[in-house]
Order: C-alpha cells, then sequence, then structure tokens
C-alpha cells in the first residue's frame, strides 16, 4: 500500500470516529443538561466537519499528478491542515465564551456519573486515534493527516478539563469550578491551532524546514561517495506526502554519461533508503574544473592538476549557498 492511500484510509477512520464520540457526547448532554459537556459536544461538530475535510484533502493528495498539476496534489494538504487549524482555534473561543458565560449563570446538571463516563470514553478514544494520526502523519510526511491528529488530541485535552470539572462538580457541587478547569484547557487548544496554521502556511510559502534539511545534509556527508566531489545548491520543497528534492552534485568530468548516471543514481537510492520512496529528486550533475583539485579526495585520478589540500565538509550553511566550493571556503569552514 502507498503512503498515500495509508493516509487516506487512516483519515477514513478518522472521520468515522469523529461522528460516533459527537453522538456520545450529545447523549451525555441529553443526560446531563451540562453546559460544559455540550460545549465539547458543540466542539466535537468541528471534528466532524475537519475530519471529513482532511479525508477530502487526502484523497485529493492521492492522485496521480497530471498535466495542469506537474507537482502532484499534495499542497491541498497545507489548505487542509490551515483550515483544521483555524477550526481549533475558534472551538478554543467558543469554549472560552461558553465558560465565561456559565461562571455568569450557572446551570443546574443531574446524572454527572453517566455524563462523565461518556465523556471519559470519548477523551480515551480521540487521544489513542490522534496519537497515531500523528505519528502515522509523521512517518509519510502527512501534514493534513498530523493536523486532524493534533486536532483529535486538542479535542482530549479539552475533554480532560471538562471531566476534572464535571468531577469536582460532583464532589462539591461548586458549578463554577467546570468553568475555570475549561478555560485553562482552552488555551492549549488555542495554541495548538496556532501552531498548526503556523506550519500549513510555511508549507504553502514553501518555508525551508530546517530539521529535515540537518537529516539529508548529515546523511550525504556521512556517506558521500569518492566520484561526488561536491554538492551545492541543495533545496527541499514539501507537496504533501511527497518531497521533492534538487540539488548540484559535482563529478570528475571524464565519467561517461553512464557512469555519471550511476553516481545520481546512488545518490538517489541513498536519500529514497532513508526517507522513503516518497521522495522525488531532480539531480543537476556538474563537471570538476581546476580548482575542485584541491578539495577532491579521489585517490586514483589520472588528471588532477593539482594536488589535495583539505576536505570539504558539507553543512547546511554551505551546502544550500549556489555556489561552487573551493579550497578557500573550506578552510573558512
Amino acid at each position: 500500500m502507498t503512503e498515500a492511500k495509508e493516509n487516506l484510509n487512516y483519515q477514513k477512520i478518522i472521520a468515522i470516529v469523529g461522528v460516533v464520540l459527537f453522538a456520545f457526547k450529545i447523549v451525555a448532554w441529553y443526560l446531563t443538561n451540562s453546559v460544559a459537556i455540550l460545549t465539547d459536544a458543540l466542539e466535537s461538530t468541528i471534528n466532524v466537519i475537519s475530519g471529513f475535510i482532511g479525508l477530502y484533502s487526502l484523497y485529493i493528495s492521492a492522485q496521480p499528478r497530471d498535466r495542469n498539476h506537474p507537482y502532484g496534489h499534495g499542497k491541498i494538504e497545507f489548505i487542509s491542515a490551515a483550515v483544521e487549524g483555524t477550526l481549533i482555534f475558534v472551538a478554543g473561543l467558543v469554549i472560552i465564551y461558553e465558560a465565561i458565560i456559565n461562571l455568569t449563570e450557572p446551570h443546574q446538571v443531574g446524572k454527572l456519573d453517566y455524563g462523565i463516563l461518556l465523556v471519559s470514553i470519548t477523551a480515551l478514544v480521540n487521544y489513542g486515534v490522534g496519537y497515531v494520526a500523528v505519528q502515522r502523519g509523521k512517518k509519510n510526511n502527512s501534514l493534513a493527516l498530523i493536523a486532524s491528529g493534533k486536532h483529535l488530541q486538542s479535542d482530549t485535552y479539552s475533554t480532560i478539563g471538562i471531566v476534572v470539572g464535571l468531577i469536582l462538580l460532583y464532589l462539591t457541587r461548586l458549578a463554577w469550578l467546570d468553568s475555570v478547569v475549561a478555560l485553562v484547557f482552552a488555551g492549549l487548544i488555542l495554541y495548538t491551532g496556532y501552531k498548526i496554521i503556523r506550519g500549513s502556511l510555511a508549507g504553502i510559502m514553501d518555508e525551508a524546514d530546517e530539521e529535515l534539511l540537518n537529516k539529508v545534509v548529515a546523511l550525504l556527508q556521512k556517506s558521500r561517495r569518492e566520484n561526488w566531489i561536491d554538492m551545492h545548491n541543495l533545496r527541499i520543497i514539501k507537496y504533501g506526502s511527497r518531497l521533492h528534492l534538487d540539488c548540484h552534485l559535482t563529478v570528475p568530468w571524464y565519467l561517461t554519461v553512464l557512469e555519471a548516471h550511476k553516481e545520481v543514481a546512488a545518490l538517489e537510492k541513498l536519500v529514497r533508503d532513508n526517507f522513503g520512496e516518497s521522495v522525488e529528486m531532480f539531480v543537476h550533475m556538474d563537471a570538476c574544473e581546476d580548482f575542485s583539485c584541491s578539495i577532491c579526495t579521489k585517490d586514483d585520478c589520472q588528471v588532477r592538476k593539482h594536488s589535495f589540500e583539505n576536505r570539504f565538509e558539507w553543512t547546511l550553511e554551505n551546502i544550500l549557498r549556489n555556489q561552487k566550493h573551493n579550497v578557500e571556503t573550506a578552510r573558512a569552514k
């Protein structure tokens, strides 16, 4: 099963779970007449909506490239995550509003034991499904799946706040306690929504993912081959679950086209073995020049014009530059 289909199938589970848990919360509200539980149920409507938004975005993202979308449809995941993050943020504001209203006009509640049990079950299921979604999303580079998982987890935090408030209310009969706890967890929800929106906008704007770039550069430096004399202008762009990586690779000028192609194939295999089959690479080959000799570690070169002086270590700072390297830049590392 491809990563895109795996993401899509799990998003279907998230959508179904969202509908079922929403029904659980409606039943809990009906039994208790609790405004806090009603608030949690209303927030779950956002889970249902965002679950289907995520499902649609992953369906679109899984479509193959076409004439109008030569890089695929993965950008839809960033838009989906932006919508979902916005919904999470709005949910936090709604909870704050309802909590403040409940502080000023407390409502009488009943059958809290049943309400606590039902809502606690939804919290456990939400967190478990959300945790798996985040892990799979990170594994498959799916921002939409990560956003859905974090949304479920943020819903869990708010539900925990509701449960704590209901337990305290059940024990003390102090009606304002559930609102105070809900306000605290609403702050966490707002922060989660902000983080998702920030990440989605970064993807839409093709912002560099420094953590990912550092991992790629470290891998290339550790595994560089003798004929990989130098590399520069490394760039990575995310398109949903796909990664597009391009760079300039300097190889000995006398290699045949077939030999040079083997070096590129080895580079592509190295990256895919470590980052998954969803990586798409474009490698521009450069022939070595006279100044390359001073940083070239190739021992059996028969056409070397200058002696080796200093090994050039690839780092995030120097490998991103659109500039061929020489011994001066090697000494300045």
